[in-house]
């Protein structure tokens, strides 16, 4: 699966098959659910799953907590839309 087939997805009522916790985070958050992107971001502990969660909290406007987990996760602050980071994260994460 790609970035665009990810996107496409959306359309759906659940995500697909097989995705690791944080690609559904993010899937869920293109959805807008994002309670549900939270929760799935909370349950893996790793590096992936902070990078989710930083950008979940950057969507709520938290930038403070997002700057914890961004460091968590060893990544920067992204400077950039949510949308272009939303892609850079999915896309490394696929």
């Amino acid at each position: 699966m790609n970035v665009t087939e990810l996107r496409a997805s959306v359309a759906a009522a659940e995500p697909p098959a097989g995705l690791s916790l944080p690609v559904q985070a993010l899937w869920w958050a293109a959805k807008g659910n994002w309670d549900q992107a939270h929760k799935l971001a909370q349950q893996d502990e790793g590096k992936s799953g902070a990078w989710v969660h930083a950008h979940l909290h950057r969507i709520e406007g938290d930038l403070s907590n997002a700057g914890h987990w961004y460091a968590r996760a060893g990544k920067p602050k992204d400077p950039g839309t949510l949308d272009a980071e939303w892609d850079a994260i999915a896309k490394a994460l696929l």
